[in-house]
């Protein structure tokens, strides 16, 4: 009955430990699961940092920004050997539309918060509250780094690769992308797209929408 007992004890000690790994894991830093190598890193700087967009329809166009959640580079001999950036969708902002009742419509449309039945029409950010881009590595060509790497969204994962103009110093690192195109539909963003839909006429939305990425990430002090 004793031996019992104890076996008992420490099953209850090693779930209590498991439970708070998971907790941990669960509500802590996203950047825990990125792999260790050596080198030196760079933490983003969330409020110097913003990706923009633009999306196209066969009249109008409409541009906005997105922000980063958090993000860590890196580097190896004065490249970036490794990387991970989060996007909090929630952040996603219309900058166009001057008129604040069209602009807080269409950014709850983008963000599926406006009905039920159209949450899922973008990016549903209920479901999707964050996407991320795993950088995998960079090469110089023409006098700018190719950034090669994963991004999810949605949960659906994609590989992607863009050139940027990267400036790394002691203390930090800044990149500034080239107008990136990317396939919306690849991501199951089909609201409005024609090659998903035949019958739109003229009332659809590019399947491509064009993202410029600018990031400040300042080195992590030891």
């Amino acid at each position: 009955m004793k031996k019992l007992l104890i076996f008992f004890y420490l099953i209850v000690i090693y779930s209590l430990i498991s439970c708070k790994k998971e907790s941990t894991t669960a509500h802590g830093s996203y950047l825990t699961h990125l792999p260790e190598i050596k080198g030196i890193k760079y933490q983003v700087d969330t409020l110097r940092s913003t990706i923009y967009w633009t999306g196209f329809k066969p009249s109008e166009k409409h541009t906005g920004t997105l922000k980063l959640k958090e993000g860590l580079f890196i580097c190896n001999q004065n490249t970036i050997a490794l990387g991970r950036f989060y996007m909090n969708m929630n952040s996603i902002t219309v900058t166009d539309l001057k008129d604040k009742k069209d602009k807080n419509k269409l950014e709850n449309h983008l963000k599926g918060l406006a009905d039920k039945n159209i949450k899922d029409h973008f990016f549903n950010v209920s479901k999707y509250p964050i996407s991320d881009f795993r950088i995998t590595h960079s090469e110089l060509k023409n006098n700018k780094t190719i950034i090669y790497g994963n991004l999810t969204i949605k949960g659906i994962t994609k590989s992607v690769n863009f050139p940027a103009k990267i400036n790394i110093n002691n203390d930090q690192i800044s990149l500034k992308s080239d107008t990136l195109q990317l396939n919306r539909t690849y991501w199951n963003v089909n609201y409005g797209s024609k090659s998903i839909f035949d019958d739109l006429k003229d009332e659809f939305i590019s399947d491509q929408i064009h993202i410029q990425v600018n990031l400040i990430a300042k080195k992590i002090k030891k």
